[in-house]
C-alpha cells in the first residue's frame, strides 16, 4: 500500500504497519483486525485492564504475563497474541489502543471502506440505516461505508455525522441553539 504513511503515522503507526504487513503475508487481516477489535472491547470494559495497559508501574514481564493470560482466556492467538505480547515486552502497551486504531485504518483501506460515525435521537429502522449507507456511500465516491450509529436523545432530532475528516451537524438541538445566539444578537 503506497499511502500507508498519510494513512498512519507516529510510533503506534509504525506499529501497525508492521502488523498490517505481517498479516497480510499470511492472510490474516481479517482476523487479526477482528483480534484486534476483541481486544480493544476488553480493554473498555475493565477498568483493571486499562490501568495494566496504560501504568508504567508494571514491569514489561508483570504486563507480558497477565496480557498472556488475558489472550489465551479471550481466544485471542497467533500474530495478533504476538503482536499484543511483543507490544507488552518492549514497554509500548500504553499506545495498544492507537495501534489498534491505526491497524483498523489500514485494514479499512486496504479492503476500500470508510467508517461513519452517526449520532440520531432515536433508533433507526432498517429501511432507514439502509437509506443513509446509500446516501453516505454517494458521497464517499462509491465506497463501501460501514456506519456506527449511536442514540443520543439530547440532540432531540436530526442527525450528525462525521465521515472521516468531515462532520455535518444537522441536529435540531444545534439548530435551536443558533436560533437562540441570533435572537440575542438582535435583541
Amino acid at each position: 500500500m503506497a499511502n500507508e504513511e498519510s494513512i498512519v503515522s507516529g510510533m503506534a503507526g509504525r506499529y501497525a504497519q508492521a502488523l498490517f504487513h505481517l498479516a497480510s503475508e499470511q492472510g490474516a487481516t481479517d482476523k487479526v483486525a477482528a483480534d484486534l477489535k476483541n481486544f480493544a472491547a476488553l480493554i473498555s470494559e475493565s477498568a483493571d485492564l486499562a490501568h495494566l495497559v496504560r501504568s508504567p508501574v508494571f514491569s514489561a514481564d508483570e504486563q507480558v504475563r497477565a496480557i498472556g493470560a488475558l489472550l489465551t482466556r479471550a481466544g485471542i492467538s497467533g500474530v495478533s497474541a504476538n503482536f499484543i505480547k511483543l507490544v507488552a515486552s518492549k514497554r509500548r502497551l500504553f499506545a495498544i489502543t492507537d495501534m489498534i486504531a491505526d491497524f483498523g485504518k489500514l485494514h479499512d483501506a486496504a479492503r476500500g471502506v470508510k467508517r461513519a460515525e452517526v449520532t440520531v435521537a432515536e433508533p433507526l429502522s432498517a429501511q432507514h440505516l439502509e437509506e443513509l449507507k446509500v446516501a453516505l456511500a454517494q458521497v464517499a465516491g462509491g465506497r463501501s461505508i460501514d456506519v456506527a450509529v449511536k442514540v443520543d436523545p439530547s440532540i432531540i432530532g436530526g442527525l450528525v455525522v462525521k465521515l472521516g475528516s468531515r462532520m455535518v451537524d444537522g441536529s435540531l438541538k444545534t439548530k435551536l441553539n443558533s436560533i437562540r445566539t441570533r435572537m440575542k444578537e438582535v435583541g
